[in-house]
């Protein structure tokens, strides 16, 4: 499957307002896992611990964004629903190996979409773990309002709800989520901040906006709509860089770590792994990141004892995202 991202029939221009503003990737670019198109060594990054296991519940979503990096959308399988069965052995493999894993994170699609997906955040919950939900707040999630108060109820605050909310203007929203998609969330938002959930909010970086525009922007919807969620905490209001494995971008050399005075274990692939079953294959696979479940170069195996490779980081999510973007996915 293209890792470029879709066009969505919902966006009134046809496509993204946070478009990545770059000229074309040229082939010669990650296109070698140990070397960079200039013949310099790649870098790569090894796994110091499993702090956050992330489950790709499946692709489908109630929505079509224009900008995906996932490339969700009501018809889009191409990861297939997780079953809970699966998740279980991953858990009990964490317990065998003694990994100290802290942090189950839970993604899509749309996770409230997949059928057995209450069941394993439950499993989840119950085995001790703090449990983080990426979800767009609306109708599937609303679907399982008294389950989700049940589970609030037993475990409190190890339980996060990150919701997507791309923009603080409807219209910018809107233009990337399709009409009729801010008021579903800012309910959803509304809904869960009354009942006291532990409650994230992740945005995007608008072109030509700072970051302490952004935030303010944010604290002043938050303020007006009554959302318990502190736009000035990082871990409550994450602002993420735009990609596009399109555009161009600087690859990552070894000695990149000390021009950029960056530290290898910061970066998302040293402390985490996603689960995910493609489509057409027997069984889920790890892959080495949340940002490329498509991409075989990032298939670390059956195992979590097997992906525990160090991570070759041989595409531009690897460098727009993480390295010089600075984010990270978990809590």
């Amino acid at each position: 499957m293209s890792e470029a991202r879709t066009k969505s029939r919902n966006s009134p221009t046809g496509g993204s307002p946070f478009a990545v503003e770059a000229e074309r990737l040229p082939d010669a670019k990650f296109s070698d896992p140990d070397w960079t198109a200039k013949g310099e060594p790649r870098a790569s990054v090894p796994l110091t611990r499993l702090d956050t296991l992330w489950f790709n519940t499946g692709t489908l979503c109630n929505l079509a964004c224009a900008s995906c990096y996932i490339e969700s959308s009501p018809t889009n399988d191409a990861l297939v629903y997780i079953k809970a069965a699966d998740v279980a052995r991953y858990l009990d493999e964490i317990a065998w190996e003694e990994m100290g894993t802290r942090e189950i994170g839970f993604t899509g699609g749309e996770p409230f979409m997949n059928p057995e997906f209450l069941a394993m955040l439950t499993d989840a919950l119950e085995r001790g773990f703090e449990a983080l939900v990426l979800s767009n707040a609306m109708k599937p999630m609303r679907r399982h309002e008294v389950a989700l108060l049940e589970l609030h109820e037993r475990f409190g605050d190890k339980l996060t709800i990150r919701v997507s909310l791309d923009h603080h203007t409807q219209a910018v929203h809107e233009a990337e989520r399709g009409p009729n998609s801010w008021d579903a969330a800012i309910d959803g938002l509304r809904w869960l901040s009354a009942h006291g959930f532990s409650l994230a909010v992740a945005g995007r970086m608008l072109p030509g906006e700072s970051e302490t525009d952004e935030r303010e922007g944010y604290a002043r919807l938050f303020a007006d709509k009554a959302i318990a969620v502190d736009a000035a905490d990082p871990a409550r209001l994450v602002l993420f860089p735009e990609m596009d494995a399109a555009k161009d971008i600087a690859e990552i050399t070894t000695a990149c770590w000390s021009i950029l005075d960056k530290d290898p274990a910061s970066i998302m692939c040293a402390a985490s792994r996603m689960v995910v079953h493609r489509k057409g294959e027997r069984f889920p696979r790890v892959a080495a990141c949340t940002l490329i479940p498509y991409d075989k170069g990032f298939d670390l195996g059956r195992t979590l004892k097997e992906a525990s490779a160090a991570v070759k980081l041989n595409h531009p999510h690897c460098a727009r995202f993480c390295v010089l973007g600075g984010a990270s996915c978990s809590a």
